[in-house]
């Protein structure tokens, strides 16, 4: 399958299929460049939680904002916290964790809408994002999937989400972000029974055992498989090559880094009117 995000720009990247068919909608994944931190946070950190100066974080949003032609007031975050509560938001809550941690949306993974000028965003450093969209209904989503939003199924639970607005999972495309590969990302038995509970039925298998009790997890292709047992059909899902561990220069990665690094940023929004 041809790859689904583009490099636009120095500071970001684009999914080029659902630009080119939804002109109106902007959604992508930034990169650690072009940005103004310093150390082990440079250039382009988007995180506010990691120790970097808070000037520099919101210089860094500030050229992503303008770059985007999407102001910072009307940007949405999260405090996100590896679980899987997901909130409709609209374009009254425009500016909440834009600028600080503080007013961003409590212990939230993943975020939805109908409303234009409102940009999604939530933060990275290899575990997976997740973009949805109901083109049909105007409805747009992220989410945050790390092993544990993963195998507590937060993906299932956006879709389900969207089944109560009134949206078939068969009228839902999704694509799947730079996260980190299996071959970068090893895991023990507690997170594999954990995987293998999602599994269930399913003849693929997305890890491969390395040694006792040492798995290497694909938690892309777990997401993939998780969202076609959801409903999505199969030819509506893109998966990304890209790997935040291997491709460093593009991306911070918090296992490559050893923990001491940036985050990277989803957003995904609908403009009202286009410049």
């Amino acid at each position: 399958m041809k790859e689904p995000f583009v490099l636009i720009k120095d500071q970001y990247m684009l999914i080029d299929s659902w630009r080119q068919k939804n002109l109106q909608l902007v959604a992508g994944f930034t990169t650690k460049n072009g940005g103004v931190s310093t150390g082990d946070f440079q250039t382009l950190n988007t995180g506010f939680h990691v120790g970097d100066k808070l000037e520099d974080v919101q210089g860094n949003r500030r050229i992503i904002a303008d770059k985007l032609m999407f102001p910072l007031n009307e940007w949405i975050g999260a405090e996100q916290t590896h679980e899987t509560k997901i909130h409709k938001v609209t374009s009254r809550d425009g500016g909440r964790g834009a600028t600080d941690y503080d007013s961003a949306f409590k212990a939230t993974d993943g975020f939805y809408t109908k409303d234009p000028d409102v940009l999604l965003t939530l933060c990275y450093a290899d575990c997976v994002p997740l973009y949805f969209l109901a083109p049909a209904h105007g409805m747009i989503g992220v989410a945050h999937a790390g092993w544990k939003g993963t195998v507590n199924g937060i993906a299932r639970k956006m879709v389900e989400a969207w089944l109560s607005e009134g949206i078939k999972a068969s009228e839902i495309f999704a694509v799947i972000g730079p996260s980190i590969c299996s071959k970068c990302y090893v895991v023990d038995d507690y997170v594999m029974d954990l995987a293998h509970n999602l599994l269930v039925d399913i003849d693929e298998k997305p890890y491969n055992l390395i040694s006792e009790g040492q798995y290497q997890l694909d938690l892309k292709q777990l997401n993939a498989l998780i969202l076609q047992k959801s409903g999505i059909p199969k030819s509506q899902i893109e998966v990304t090559s890209y790997c935040t561990s291997c491709d460093h220069e593009l991306f911070f990665s918090h296992r490559r880094d050893n923990g001491k690094t940036g985050r990277l940023m989803s957003f995904i929004g609908w403009k009202e009117d286009l410049e």
